[in-house]
């Protein structure tokens, strides 16, 4: 599973059976006051529903390498998975990926709106599908 851990949503990603290719599944819209146990929740649910094996989370670093506030949220998040599921989780560095997610619906000539609703599943399926694009 991959995951594109947003301020206002969370992208999700599912790879195949056979680990080739990732497909995105949902985007789970965060609320403020849930303090995430909502989405952790929906995020388990999710896990048992695909067999979920690994997670893949992208973890937004700068342009020169180092972490910021959002890698700093990414990270203490990760850590609030890691306290209710029994799977690896993987960072994968996620730099550019809602660009390159972007630039793939724009190509699609998406709406602004359409494109708003799941640009972070799309970001979700870019991190998974580089993350098994290196496995092989």
């Amino acid at each position: 599973m991959g995951i594109d851990y947003g301020e206002k949503t969370i992208g999700i990603a599912v790879s195949d059976a056979f680990g080739w290719t990732a497909q995105g599944i949902e985007t789970i819209k965060r609320k403020e006051e849930d303090n995430l146990k909502e989405s952790i929740e929906r995020i388990k649910a999710l896990v048992q529903e695909y067999n979920v094996e690994k997670i893949v989370l992208g973890l937004p670093k700068n342009m020169n390498n180092s972490l910021g506030f959002r890698a700093e949220k990414t990270l203490k998040f990760k850590e609030k998975l890691e306290k209710v599921l029994s799977i690896p989780i993987v960072l994968w560095d996620e730099r550019l990926s809602t660009k390159a997610a972007e630039n793939i619906l724009l190509e699609a000539d998406l709406s602004r709106k359409k494109r708003k609703e799941v640009i972070d599943k799309m970001a979700a399926v870019y991190i998974l599908q580089g993350y098994l694009d290196s496995l092989s």
